[in-house]
Order: structure tokens, then sequence, then C-alpha cells
């Protein structure tokens, strides 16, 4: 995971509808930035409709919420589509920003060890800075746990 008061590392990814963003599209607000494993299953959809249906109480405290995962932007658009959802989701298909914010790492599911995206997320602020970092994520309670961060 990556430190809080660090910069946090730019890139450039394409959302549920191929448009490109940078992180450093957003200087000037606050970014929530999380890591969830996979499209369509039942931890990554409590929290993604957690985070939608709050946005415009993140939107109200100069916040953006991006979602990324590995999954394509094909996915993410039907993931989109499937539950509403209202803000960004950036696909990274080749697991490079996710190796940037250090959320690739080794799982155990039942016993069994393999590597995969560890659900984290981060605060950064106006400027670009880390000022919140959560590895300990527990899906549905992280939209409300990060919109009482902004207060």
């Amino acid at each position: 995971m990556l430190e809080v008061g660090t910069k946090a590392p730019d890139f450039e990814l394409f959302d549920q509808d191929g448009k490109l963003h940078k992180l450093n599209d957003y200087i000037g607000k606050k970014v929530i930035l999380y890591f969830y494993p996979k499209d369509n299953t039942p931890g990554c959809t409590k929290q993604a409709c957690g985070f939608s249906e709050r946005y415009p109480q993140f939107t109200e405290k100069g916040a953006v919420v991006l979602g990324v995962s590995k999954d394509s932007v094909a996915s993410h658009k039907k993931f989109v589509e499937k539950y509403g959802l209202v803000f960004t989701l950036l696909a990274d298909p080749e697991c490079t920003v996710i190796e940037t914010y250090d959320v690739w790492q080794e799982k155990k599911n039942y016993g069994k060890v393999s590597m995969g995206v560890v659900r984290t997320t981060y605060l950064i602020d106006e400027q670009g800075i880390i000022i919140k970092a959560n590895d300990r994520v527990k899906a549905a309670e992280d939209p409300e746990k990060m919109l009482q961060e902004l207060e």
C-alpha cells in the first residue's frame, strides 16, 4: 500500500465509455480512488452501488469517485448499465495502475493462495497527495466511511 503523505502516482486509464482519464485531470478536487477485484460480484456490486447512491453527497464535498479493476471497458459498461452507476469506472486490464498502487497482492481464499486485487481505497487531496489509505476495506461499509472522511 502506498504511504499517506506521498504524491499519488498519475495514470492514464479508459473509463466505461472509452474516455481517457488521468489523475492530474482532477487536481483541485478530492479523489476517492478505490480498487476492487471484479465487476458483478456481490461485494464489488455492494461497494459500487453504495458509492453511486451517495455520489451527490461526494460531489457536494468537492470529491469525485473513481473505481478501478482489471475488467475491460466493455465489462465496466455492462456493470454501469446494469446497476445505474453514476460515477467513473476505470479499466486496467494490464494491471499497470493496480501494481503501481500496490494492490496486486497474494490473497488467500478458502486456503487457496492466488494473486489478485486487494480491495483498497485511497483518498487523495486537491494537490494529488494521498491523505488516507485503507486496505482493510469492507465493501458494504466503504462508501459511508469515505463520506465521513470528507467531513
